[in-house]
């Protein structure tokens, strides 16, 4: 196992680094950030699934609400550990991490000992959602500029990062391949995601996301969330991830049945090429979204080859033709969050570079650069609702509606890999340990 503790090291001094910076740009001389408060559902004692405030997690993996950071340039950071006696909820004992010893620790029972211990600093920035405490603290509450700051140095991964999304990758291909020997067993989507999470060696709570386990039409639910029993299924659509110190792997994979429709497994083979391509493409310098617009006109290039359409792929990207297919953007930043950060900064004060009127979905518009992790996920589904204005516009001539309405019941295709971006080019994380 790889020893994170000098790889944690580096990743606190580049914190340190980015976050002085941040402060002096912005004109403050301190940052508070907590990693958070529970949220209780309305008229209810029952609590949501806590996450850290991802700024939190950023420098410090330690799960668990109230506690606090306290970071000033050319300090050691301080960190206010919130560990109460509760015969409720187990509590462990923080041990001996591998990060430990990049903090001055203090524990403290109470909350309110919490923001004591902190006290009143001036020029103090606030982070977070205890914006009650930290505004009684004096402390200026999620300042834009300099959140959009550390949003943006958060796109660029250290070493530690990196192989914590590595480390996530591992248990999610396990868990995929699991998912993938039950489905064509001829589990159900319920079964098929208890055998994920069973390989993970997880419970649902503890997944980055929601599994999304898609038998047939029910793949063409972009973001579909239900479990049905209905079992022997000819399509599966799976995204599924995993996460190490808060750290996500986030991965989708398509699989045709052996009594699925030919036409269809065919199109699977056929995305499956086009992400490879895609992923080959990855370079620094590359705007993203130029690596959407190569995705569409692959897909439409797929669509016309298999007669589904009838147009050439660029008027079929110019005209709009590709989009219902394909009604998603290619990918998006990965780390704490799975849907990370910054994705349409065009400056580090926030500036929004916002996406082109042809790719309106489009989740990040930066150019790729060194350090970057993102998905690279292109998609193909059969969606009534998105195919429906076509058949009576004038591009209805461009579609064979017979061909689409027979692979409709097969619902979607999409394959998502992870990439880290290299200096001359890029390393998948995702196919060293799930190939296919």
């Amino acid at each position: 196992m790889t020893d994170l503790a000098p790889l944690f090291h580096t990743h606190i001094a580049e914190r340190q680094r980015t976050t002085a910076e941040a402060l002096a740009e912005t004109g403050f001389d301190t940052l508070v950030i907590s990693s958070g408060k529970v949220y209780t559902h309305f008229a209810d004692d029952q609590d949501a699934p806590f996450h850290p405030t991802p700024h939190f997690a950023h420098w410090c993996p330690m799960a668990g609400p109230h506690h606090v950071l306290v970071i000033r340039p050319g300090q050691r950071p301080r960190l206010i550990r919130y560990a109460p006696e509760d015969f409720w909820y187990e509590q462990l004992p923080l041990g001996n991490p591998f990060w430990a010893s990049e903090f001055d620790i203090e524990e403290v029972g109470t909350v309110e000992d919490v923001w004591k211990r902190l006290g009143t600093p001036t020029r103090a920035a606030y982070i977070g959602n205890e914006t009650e405490r930290a505004e009684a603290a004096n402390l200026e509450l999620n300042p834009a500029g300099l959140t959009a700051r550390l949003d943006w140095h958060r796109t660029n991964k250290s070493a530690y990062e990196v192989q914590n999304i590595e480390e996530a990758t591992v248990l999610a291909a396990r868990g995929h391949l699991a998912a993938r020997a039950a489905f064509l067993a001829g589990a159900s989507e319920l079964e098929i995601h208890h055998a994920y999470i069973q390989a993970v060696g997880i419970v649902d709570h503890e997944m980055p996301y929601g599994s999304i386990v898609a038998l047939n039409e029910k793949g063409a639910t972009l973001h579909y969330e239900g479990k049905r029993t209905m079992r022997n299924g000819f399509v599966m659509l799976i995204d599924a991830g995993a996460q190490v110190h808060g750290y996500a792997a986030d991965i989708t994979r398509t699989v045709a049945a052996p009594h699925c429709d030919s036409r269809f497994a065919d199109l699977v083979d056929g995305m499956v090429k086009i992400e490879l391509q895609l992923c080959d493409s990855v370079m620094p310098g590359l705007p993203y979204g130029d690596l959407h617009h190569q995705g569409h006109l692959a897909i439409a290039g797929l669509l016309k080859e298999h007669g589904i359409l009838k147009a050439d792929p660029e008027e079929a990207v110019e005209k709009g033709l590709s989009r219902p297919f394909f009604p998603h953007g290619l990918g998006h930043h990965l780390g704490i969050q799975v849907h990370d950060v910054a994705g349409r900064q065009g400056a580090p004060d926030g500036t929004i570079a916002p996406p082109p009127p042809q790719h309106p979905t489009l989740r990040t518009t930066r150019t790729i650069d060194a350090g970057q992790v993102f998905t690279v996920e292109p998609g193909l589904y059969f969606i009534p609702m998105l195919l429906r204005p076509f058949r009576e516009n004038e591009h209805k001539g461009r579609f064979d509606w017979k061909l689409i309405d027979d692979l409709t019941p097969c619902g979607g295709i999409r394959i998502e890999d992870n990439l880290l971006v290299t200096p001359t080019g890029h390393r998948n994380l995702t196919r060293p340990h799930l190939p296919n």
